[in-house]
């Protein structure tokens, strides 16, 4: 948890709750898997969850429905992932909530030469662009390599 991060949940409505704090490992890797996003083994999730800068989630009568995390080396680079929403939460604004808190964090930390990115998947595009994302291409595109399974 960062110093930017509540440990209290906020009132969003009546049915939701903000919480500014890193998921546990099981509500990170359960929201990821139900949300469509690509499944974390346990033991990266172990590892690179206390590496966020900062973090939020969604509850829904205590329990996780959404999160956003932000990750980086705190001033040169961020990087906006792990935006998800468990399939019946959707369509409730709770990707832009959570979109909101991230946007809060990174005006107050991001030092104005910081460059934030993200990777967008299919119609999420529509969603990061109402918060002033971009597409790079063709000046730039987003590559990948991921590890070989042994």
């Amino acid at each position: 948890m960062t110093a930017r991060n509540r440990p209290d949940p906020i009132a969003m409505t009546e049915r939701h709750t903000i919480l500014l704090a890193t998921p546990s490992v099981d509500d990170y890797r359960r929201l990821r898997a139900e949300s469509g996003l690509s499944p974390k083994t346990e033991a990266a999730a172990l590892r690179g969850l206390p590496n966020s800068l900062f973090a939020v989630q969604i509850l829904h009568e205590g329990h996780a429905v959404g999160m956003g995390r932000v990750i980086g080396d705190g001033g040169c680079v961020f990087q906006v992932v792990d935006i998800a929403v468990l399939p019946a939460h959707q369509g409730q604004g709770l990707g832009k909530r959570i979109m909101a808190e991230v946007m809060r964090y990174l005006e107050a930390e991001a030092p104005e030469s910081a460059y934030v990115s993200l990777i967008a998947d299919g119609p999420a595009k529509d969603l990061y662009a109402q918060f002033g994302f971009v597409p790079t291409a063709p000046l730039s595109i987003g590559m990948a390599w991921k590890r070989q399974g042994s």
